[in-house]
């Protein structure tokens, strides 16, 4: 569904991503792992439009979209729900999601997936008519991925989900993403400093290292790897 192809990302003089080649199959949830300035939220910002190549190709769907504004990416059923949440603070979770839905124009199309995103986030149901930024973090998480929901993804793009939410809610957050993978088929892309969770949820993993994917196998498989243990895993 997506193919990644020899990736070359700078920042300036700084190169971030050296040659990053990867391909992720419809209706798996396959995660990116990685330290701190790995490559890893660079590699979906490219994706998702914000970044420019220097060299490689994205491709989604048979279709190069390396050269595509953001949101023509979108509108294709890409969505990335970045690092930080950057949900709206100072509009409501109504208007969020509104937001999330902004380039459909099939009415009853958007009241079904308002009403598919309230069942699997039932709290922002309940917090409909308050404002983002007096959520907790938590709930603001359910708010970015409920807003990327309303534009009908078919692939999906989390950088960091477990950020900042406190432990309780992490587990909640993570049923939830499994769950719109099996219910709706979305295909996801996983983005997680958390290694163990990131592994448990999906079915492959790609390890970044310095814009570098130095390791790559079914996650079940790396669970078990000692190199991956003693880096990511504690030991």
């Amino acid at each position: 569904m997506l193919a990644v192809s020899d990736l070359h990302v700078s920042y300036g003089a700084i190169n971030a991503l050296s040659g990053v080649t990867f391909r992720i199959p419809k209706g798996a949830i396959v995660t990116l792992i990685g330290g701190n300035g790995a490559g890893k939220t660079t590699t979906l910002r490219t994706i998702s439009g914000l970044l420019r190549p220097k060299r490689g190709t994205v491709t989604f769907k048979d279709e190069g979209i390396s050269n595509l504004p953001a949101h023509a990416i979108v509108s294709r059923g890409l969505c990335h729900v970045p690092e930080g949440r950057m949900v709206f603070s100072n509009l409501s979770v109504e208007e969020n999601l509104a937001m999330g839905a902004y380039l459909q124009r099939d009415r009853a199309r958007i009241a079904e997936t308002r009403a598919y995103v309230f069942s699997v986030f039932p709290r922002l149901q309940e917090r409909l008519r308050q404002v983002a930024g007096t959520l907790s973090g938590g709930e603001q998480q359910m708010l970015a991925i409920g807003r990327a929901l309303m534009g009908n993804p078919s692939f999906l793009m989390l950088d960091e989900p477990s950020l900042g939410i406190a432990p309780r809610l992490i587990a909640t957050i993570f049923e939830k993403i499994v769950e719109i993978n099996r219910s709706h088929g979305i295909t996801i892309l996983l983005v997680e400093q958390n290694a163990n969770l990131a592994l448990e949820v999906s079915s492959y993993a790609y390890v970044l290292e310095t814009g570098r994917v130095v390791m790559e196998g079914p996650s079940d498989q790396l669970k078990h790897d000692p190199q991956l243990r003693a880096t990511y895993l504690g030991g």
